[in-house]
């Protein structure tokens, strides 16, 4: 097992570094970490709205999984001039993006749902109100989760495509090469791994993956997952880094 002396993180840098997970990983082993982010998200135009021809207010109901969903769906609306009734209720798939909607919508206990991240969960909640017609917003490479549980349980909703994700053009700023370790939370950001460099080999390039759609992502993509989190030992992609680099240290 080689030693790990440079890590990509394809994430933002946190908001205070050395007082983060990372600052602790850095210190205690001596690494540097370098933070990239893979890809960025977009909102789709007017045009291409109108063309999946899906109408807001036809909806009394709005599914959002994400803080992305929560922006674009308010950003469209604003665009195609709709006026959001008072009377539209509002099912998050996490208390986060629940108190997030308050940049939009005033927070009123009849009204807006969360459950504790869990689509389960989230789905009895809606199961609840099975009389609604819901709307989810969502990416144009979204898991099918969520849909596959809505059609099961025949909830009366429509999908709109509201944002994608693009990949970053890196090939001239980033030398790949250089980093012992590449560290993802996502499928895009494995995607972007290969728009930037198809040819990309990984040699004994250590691979970290958080969640299992991007475990299975890299491993389709021919990839050897070396560490991956959550687990019940590494609930968190920081505590899975600095258990592989103990284990590095101790073998060397």
């Amino acid at each position: 097992m080689s030693k790990i002396k440079s890590i990509l993180v394809s994430q933002p840098v946190p908001a205070d570094l050395e007082k983060s997970p990372y600052g602790d990983i850095i210190k205690k082993h001596g690494v540097n970490i370098e933070f990239i982010k893979f890809f960025k998200i977009e909102g789709v135009s007017v045009r291409e709205f109108r063309d999946e021809k899906v109408y807001i207010n036809e909806h009394t109901a709005i599914i959002f999984n994400s803080k992305h969903a929560v922006d674009h769906f308010f950003s469209i609306a604003k665009d195609v001039r709709v006026e959001i009734p008072e009377t539209m209720k509002y099912f998050c798939m996490s208390e986060s993006v629940a108190f997030y909607l308050q940049k939009y919508v005033q927070f009123r206990k009849r009204k807006i749902f969360f459950s504790e991240n869990d689509v389960s969960q989230l789905m009895d909640l809606i199961k609840k109100h099975k009389t609604e017609r819901f709307l989810l917003p969502c990416s144009d490479n979204h898991s099918k989760e969520l849909p596959d549980m809505l059609e099961a349980a025949k909830i009366n909703y429509s999908e709109a495509i509201l944002y994608r994700t693009v990949p970053i053009e890196m090939k001239e700023l980033v030398d790949i090469s250089k980093f012992d370790m590449l560290v993802f939370f996502s499928p895009q950001g494995i995607r972007s791994l290969y728009h930037n460099w198809p040819d990309y080999q990984q040699g004994e390039t250590v691979i970290g993956t958080f969640g299992t759609t991007t475990t299975l992502a890299a491993t389709e993509a021919g990839l050897k997952v070396n560490l991956s989190a959550p687990s019940p030992v590494t609930p968190s992609m920081t505590m899975a880094i600095d258990a592989y680099l103990t284990k590095c240290q101790k073998k060397s």
